[in-house]
């Protein structure tokens, strides 16, 4: 399994407009960040988790060329503002439409904001398609199975998603954008090689983890390695990455892992 970091930033992405991001070392390529995604390949099979306002960049810069699946964790505009440029990934498949998987919110999004996309084929060359379906349970792959578990995030549920390679049997839990992880989510990621979790910033936050309670969490649930993501400008790569627990590490953009 390849775990692909795309983007670790915030909404506002690092460094912010009109903001000195002042305490952040941007000379630090660590700390510059476009909005949070990931490409995981699971033996051949590509599933890429939600669509930054920065994707087209983010897969030019990592070399993401192919797409097989699309899930989005929940609706808000960083995560769904990239989607427009599957298009070109729509024309890899032949001119087939894209899978795409979310909650019940997040495919009523999809529909409010790209009208023109929903069908089995792109309505003219090069334009994208989205075959929209509910999130199962466990999607079952080529590569492998991705489970979800619901996470809060404010007043919506985002989805927590945990894959499995089927040669390997690597397990990746992925649970950004979340206040919490409750029990049953916990219980889904046991047994996980990697973990990553939310973990905005030092102070607290209504709707994320902050960056210490990401690190507790961590801890708690013991995986071999941990990741934080999500970040904004006040949390300094070299500082932060100094504080971890043992086996705990910072993301940033371009990350990769091989479990």
């Amino acid at each position: 399994m390849e775990v692909i970091f795309l983007g670790t930033g915030t909404s506002q992405g690092v460094p912010m407009i009109a903001h000195n991001s002042e305490g952040c070392d941007m000379s630090n390529p660590k700390n510059w960040r476009t909005r949070s995604s990931i490409h995981v390949v699971m033996d051949g099979h590509h599933v890429q988790v939600d669509a930054s306002p920065e994707f087209r960049l983010q897969c030019i810069r990592n070399q993401i060329e192919w797409i097989d699946d699309f899930i989005l964790t929940h609706p808000h505009a960083d995560h769904i503002q990239g989607m427009d440029d599957l298009r070109r990934f729509c024309d890899q498949l032949g001119g087939t439409a894209m899978p795409v998987y979310s909650t019940e919110i997040g495919l009523a999004r999809i529909r409010q904001i790209y009208p023109y996309a929903i069908g089995e084929t792109p309505a003219s060359k090069g334009y994208a398609a989205f075959r929209l379906a509910d999130m199962p349970a466990v999607l079952e792959t080529p590569g492998g199975t991705v489970s979800h578990a619901l996470l809060p995030h404010g007043g919506m549920q985002t989805l927590g998603l945990v894959f499995e390679e089927k040669s390997s049997g690597k397990k990746f839990a992925y649970y950004n954008d979340c206040h919490s992880v409750p029990p049953a989510a916990r219980e889904l990621a046991a047994g996980a090689d990697v973990v990553v979790l939310d973990g905005l910033r030092p102070k607290e936050h209504p709707t994320h983890m902050s960056t210490p309670q990401a690190m507790q969490v961590a801890v708690e649930m013991g995986a071999p390695a941990s990741y934080l993501t999500h970040f904004t400008f006040h949390i300094d790569h070299e500082t932060w990455a100094a504080k971890m627990p043992e086996n705990v590490y910072l993301a940033y953009d371009g990350l990769r892992l091989s479990l």
